[in-house]
């Protein structure tokens, strides 16, 4: 159950990154509807929870030179790859792409930290 939790909670994580990047960059956007944000971080969700871990393995050495700046180039590759697989996610560029990723990283960052705290709070 732990495992579905944690997606659930990745799930709406991402679709709340989405909407925030989708707001405040142009150039990204999502098709209207909160059935296009679903498909999409759908698919964000189901690609970091079973691609990131091989692509983070792979360029570990990358990961590891640059101090933890090559997990933005992880991420971009990601969305990226959601870009390609889903049609209601249009990216119009490389500055959109890196500020898209970098405002997607830092709320997800965001995000799970006040869910692993409340979650603590809760086993406490």
């Amino acid at each position: 159950m732990h495992f579905l939790t944690r997606a659930v909670v990745l799930f709406i994580c991402n679709a709340v990154a989405l909407f925030a990047a989708a707001y405040f960059v142009s150039g990204f956007t999502v098709a209207p509807g909160w059935e296009s944000y679903a498909k999409v971080a759908l698919i964000l969700t189901i690609i970091n929870i079973f691609i990131r871990p091989l692509l983070k393995a792979i360029l570990s050495p990358l990961i590891f030179i640059t101090l933890g700046l090559g997990v933005v180039v992880v991420n971009a590759v990601i969305l990226y790859a959601v870009d390609a697989f889903s049609p209601d996610l249009t990216i119009a560029g490389l500055y959109p792409l890196v500020y898209a990723t970098l405002i997607i990283s830092v709320v997800n960052a965001i995000l799970s930290i006040v869910s692993k705290k409340v979650q603590e709070n809760e086993n406490a």
